[in-house]
């Protein structure tokens, strides 16, 4: 062995799991010994876990210089983004230098100059309907007041309401009679009650169709009409016979097709006890303070949930012009009879106004800036029932409140049916026609249809009118 050979003992022991050289990033290298700094420690050997290699036992020995080659795949070359960049090709487009149309212009101002006009015009129609509702300043004094505490005091002889009893319909063609029984008009918890019944509950239904004279009890015909029932024919005065049993007796005769009134009800007055003539109250004339159907609130000619003020009015019997001066209030979702409501008239020699509860619900305002006739358009010439005369001014020498310029007295009343357009045809299954043969027969008919709507118990709301 020569000198220049070496024992394998001299040789360095070469790591399996050390990294060729050339495989690691110079900046995790070892150090040798002579590269390190005079104040440097030896480094730290390199974890064995940062390459796995194959075990010891079956790992081939590699020379000092030998190296393996990190193969990675081939990076994907993402597609190059689209350019945004504008270029020549294409001026940049700039909205606010172009000058807008002359239609665009127009409508933009003219949408403010509207805008601008309405809200002048509100105002000025707030400040005039302000400055335009007319009060009376007046002070005011009581003249009626009842609180239904005493049903003596309330029906009694000189009490406050009279019990007008009577089968002629009122001039309205209405199908009950009014009567003065208890158990259409009473006192009952410190309120008044006006229940409607049906008279046959009292005579049989047979009865009401055929082979019955019914002469009603108390008829006041004699003293609630004027001249105590008395009229002038051919200059002379005579008592209105054929009035006077219409509106005391009924015959019911099914040949005839006539009928005793099917329902009884109440009509009570403040004639004999009080009349009011302007303030507030809550002939020829009529002051409707409430009106009211009882139809439910879907009935579609205005039901429960309508509450109407109205003027009635002519210079004749058949010539009325209500139609000029009524109007109504409504509660879209409730009756009015689901609760207490306060009724309120202001009326003076200047203006009438109508309302339920509060101003705001006015149901009507009337100013007295014109005659009555005049306000009325009435034809020049009516029939008398034998020839056609000029129509008369009964107001002539009044003023322009005539004839509501006179002393008026409370009615209360809860009628059943009506011919004079009250319940118009064809709405809400109305069971007769005004202008039928009879009318009343018709509905006294239909009895199984309408009586089923009523409430079970007097004071249940519905039919009820309580004060």
């Amino acid at each position: 062995m020569s000198s220049d050979a070496k024992s394998p003992a001299s040789e360095p022991t070469q790591d399996p799991f050390a990294s060729p050289a050339s495989s690691r990033p110079s900046s995790i290298r070892p150090r040798t010994a002579s590269s390190r700094g005079p104040s440097e420690a030896p480094s730290s050997p390199i974890p064995r876990s940062i390459l796995i290699l194959p075990s010891p036992t079956h790992a081939p020995r590699f020379s000092s210089t030998t190296s393996i080659p990190l193969r990675l795949p081939p990076k994907k070359l993402l597609p190059r983004m689209r350019s945004h960049m504008l270029t020549d090709d294409h001026p940049v487009v700039k909205p606010w230098n172009d000058h807008p149309p002359a239609r665009a212009v127009f409508s933009y101002y003219l949408t403010y100059a509207v805008i601008f006009i309405g809200a002048v015009l509100g105002a000025v129609q707030t400040y005039f309907s302000y400055k335009g509702v007319v009060l009376d300043r007046k002070p005011l004094c009581l003249v009626f007041e009842e609180n239904f505490e005493n049903p003596e005091r309330v029906f009694g002889e000189n009490g406050t309401f009279f019990r007008e009893v009577n089968m002629d319909g009122f001039g309205n063609g209405e199908f009950s009679m009014s009567t003065a029984s208890t158990n259409n008009s009473f006192i009952l918890d410190n309120k008044l009650h006006i229940v409607p019944t049906l008279t046959s509950d009292a005579l049989g239904q047979a009865a009401i169709f055929d082979g019955t004279v019914y002469n009603i009890t108390g008829c006041t015909f004699n003293i609630t009409r004027p001249d105590n029932g008395h009229v002038v024919r051919d200059g002379q005065r005579v008592f209105d016979g054929d009035a006077y049993r219409r509106s005391c007796s009924m015959v019911s005769n099914a040949t005839a097709g006539t009928v005793i009134n099917p329902v009884q009800s109440a009509r009570l007055t403040t004639r004999y006890s009080a009349s009011i003539r302007y303030g507030r109250v809550e002939r020829l004339g009529e002051i409707d303070i409430v009106e009211s159907r009882g139809n439910g609130i879907r009935y579609t000619a205005h039901g429960s949930n309508y509450v109407q003020g109205s003027l009635n009015w002519g210079p004749a019997p058949n010539l009325n012009g209500v139609s000029k001066t009524y109007s109504w209030w409504t509660d879209k979702r409730k009756k009015f009879s689901d609760d207490f409501h306060t009724y309120a008239l202001e009326w003076t020699e200047d203006f009438l106004r109508i309302y339920v509860d509060t101003r705001l619900h006015t149901l009507l305002d009337m100013r007295f800036n014109k005659p009555f006739f005049q306000r009325g358009e009435f034809p020049q010439v009516v029939f008398n029932g034998s020839s056609l005369v000029a129509l008369q001014n009964p107001w002539i020498n009044g003023t322009n409140a005539t004839p509501f310029d006179q002393e008026f007295y409370l009615v209360l009343n809860v009628a059943v049916g009506s011919t004079s357009g009250w319940f118009p045809e064809g709405e809400g299954d109305k069971p007769w026609l005004d202008r039928a043969q009879n009318p009343m027969l018709d509905f006294a008919k239909a009895q199984g249809k309408w009586y089923k709507t009523w409430p079970a118990t007097a004071g249940g709301g519905g039919w009820s009118w309580i004060m």
